[in-house]
């Protein structure tokens, strides 16, 4: 007579069941470098498998599709999220604000990957609300964080509005690291740290 072990029942289960992180990590790399290479339009999951080096099944038991793939791995970029600046002076929030954005915009999922989803998210609403998330939503926490420590300090107004002051502060950045492409000259994140403090308070 044989007896089943409970145990045995609730092991991880071996081989094929088994998805192993560093193929996971090998496809998210592969994935990052096909849409840096070809964007989104032309990306593929036979071109991403390629890259990565394994079958395309070991992509479709991780993703349904190569949307659902990008968004997964565009929202975990956001959710790596920055820190709030807290210096003790509105310039120097806005001006750590400003490193911090430039660093991050320099990242290839923002200069390469980013522009090219955003065309896409013309197109495509889920697309676009993931985007709104990276690009949006995470930095305004940041903006409004800033604000509401120059309030509580008196360096602005309790009227001030976040939202006018992240357009402020990080509009001239973005636009001229992804839009322009535009190297920061020496400088370039000083002076424009101080000249966003100023519309701030004006």
């Amino acid at each position: 007579m044989t007896t089943t072990d409970p145990k045995a029942a609730r092991r991880t289960p071996a081989g094929a069941a088994v998805l192993r992180e560093d193929v996971t990590d090998a496809i998210r790399v592969a994935v990052f470098e096909e849409l840096a290479a070809v964007g989104f339009s032309k990306m593929s999951i036979e071109g991403i498998a390629r890259r990565a080096g394994v079958g395309k099944t070991a992509v479709y038991r991780r993703w349904k599709s190569k949307l659902s793939l990008v968004l997964d791995l565009v929202s975990a970029f956001a959710v790596q999220g920055m820190p709030a600046p807290a210096t003790g002076s509105l310039h120097g929030d806005v001006r750590a604000l400003l490193e911090v954005a430039s660093y991050a915009l320099r990242h290839p999922v923002a200069s390469q990957v980013i522009p090219d989803l955003l065309v896409e998210a013309a197109r495509n609403p889920e697309i676009a609300e993931t985007i709104k998330g990276v690009l949006l939503d995470s930095q305004q926490g940041l903006a409004a964080a800033v604000v509401r420590d120059a309030v509580a300090r008196g360096d602005l107004p309790e009227t001030t509005d976040p939202e006018r002051a992240l357009e402020l502060i990080i509009g001239p950045l973005y636009w001229r690291t992804i839009v322009v492409r535009d190297d920061l000259p020496k400088g370039y994140l000083d002076s424009l740290a101080k000249a966003a403090v100023a519309a701030l308070k004006a």
